[in-house]
């Protein structure tokens, strides 16, 4: 067998060469949300932190839904049916610019549209998929509540039956979207288990106050859902699903977004690094050409590509249908662990200036602090693995 001697050129934005692995149609689509993000947000995305809010969401939200990018991985009703690795791109490309818009594309498409799709009956689908896929129609979804947190299963919320109507009754927190919803789809204890509910959001005794000052994720919109009598006809509920493992599947389908996503901050504040090294001057020279600098650079890329390797490679478990959610939870401990690591090396290249809104690298790394901790907590993680390897169960 002959092998040419002729390689390729290093690229030091793709090290490991793994765009090798997509196709053409991947690499469209994610030149398409690249693309939007520098025209939509990057160019403003600094003032909209420093203000604590995401103007013009809605607008946001039907120019997403124009390019494909909410509930982009289901099939029908309008959504796009792209692939995991696909969505997976979108979602690195989102969170380059700001976590907050990339909460915005999961929340509506892996979280609230992913429900409907998966446990909801035809006639919700009908109703609700196209024009939230679309974007004219924003969701958000109500699992965590104020006192419990990683204990779904302990929720207070609670949904009676009275005749032919259900009556919810409960709060729920940290909720992404809420305030500019146009449905819930809320999770409740009821008589026979934990169900999930189609709200429409203009339901008399549904109220969504904004949660304010925020030092994370401070481009988006955070809610309180609060639900006091609130009536349903027995067809809001989601009939598929009966159970904790609703709520948890649809979890997990987020977790993935997140995996891919983490990396976008990491990688934009890895660039923003090796730009200001090569560029920034100390002792007549750049900084960029220090064996320490260097040796922070090396370190970051090779967890950066790294990190990507390993989206790609649940991205294609996913698209083969054998991705298990504990090897989600392996991606999403290592990822966001790895981008916060990432990040706050970036703030030490660049020093004084690290703390700046000039520089999008203090607000990536306070954004994933959020990240951290929404859609299972590290702990919450590592016992998943733990009871994994083991067979012991440490969550109890």
């Amino acid at each position: 067998m002959t092998v040419s001697s002729k390689l390729p050129p290093f690229d030091p934005a793709d090290p490991l060469g793994i765009d090798d692995l997509l196709d053409p149609e991947d690499l469209a689509i994610r030149d398409t949300v690249r693309a939007w993000a520098a025209d939509r947000v990057l160019p403003y995305v600094a003032e909209w932190y420093e203000k604590g809010e995401l103007p013009g969401i809605r607008d946001l939200a039907r120019e997403l839904g124009g390019i494909g990018a909410l509930g982009m991985s289901l099939d029908g009703y309008g959504c796009a049916g792209a692939s995991a690795v696909q969505y997976g791109l979108a979602c690195l490309e989102l969170e380059a610019a700001d976590s907050g818009i990339r909460s915005l594309v999961s929340v509506q498409g892996s979280l609230a549209m992913y429900a409907i799709h998966r446990f909801g009956s035809e006639e919700q689908k009908q109703a609700w998929l196209p024009s939230m896929a679309s974007g004219d129609v924003i969701g958000c979804f109500g699992l965590t509540e104020p006192d419990h947190g990683s204990d779904p299963g302990a929720m207070r919320t609670y949904a009676k039956r009275d005749g032919g109507d259900w009556v919810l009754n409960g709060r729920k927190m940290w909720i992404t979207n809420g305030s500019v919803a146009g449905v819930a789809v809320v999770w409740a204890q009821t008589d026979d288990g934990i169900r999930g509910f189609v709200v429409p959001t203009d339901s008399g005794g549904f109220s969504a106050p904004e949660i304010k000052h925020k030092w994370s994720l401070r481009a988006s919109v955070t809610s309180e859902l609060v639900l006091d009598d609130v009536r349903l006809p027995t067809d809001a509920v989601l009939p598929e699903v009966v159970g904790l493992k609703g709520p948890l599947g649809c979890l997990s389908h987020a977790r993935y977004g997140i995996v891919w996503g983490a990396m976008g901050a990491a990688r934009a504040s890895f660039e923003s690094a090796v730009a200001y090294a090569k560029t920034r001057e100390q002792f007549g020279r750049p900084i960029g050409g220090f064996q320490l600098t260097q040796a922070k650079l090396a370190d970051m890329a090779v967890e950066l590509h790294k990190g990507i390797l390993l989206a790609h490679h649940l991205g294609r478990r996913m698209d083969a249908g054998r991705l298990r959610p504990e090897q989600v939870s392996f991606g999403k401990l290592n990822n966001v662990r790895e981008a916060i690591e990432i990040c706050r090396t970036a703030r030490t290249i660049l020093g004084a200036n690290g703390i700046s809104l000039e520089y999008p690298v203090m607000r990536h790394a306070t954004n994933l602090e959020s990240v951290l901790t929404y859609e299972g907590t590290v702990e919450m993680h590592q016992l998943v693995l733990g009871k994994a390897l083991t067979g012991l169960d440490a969550f109890r």
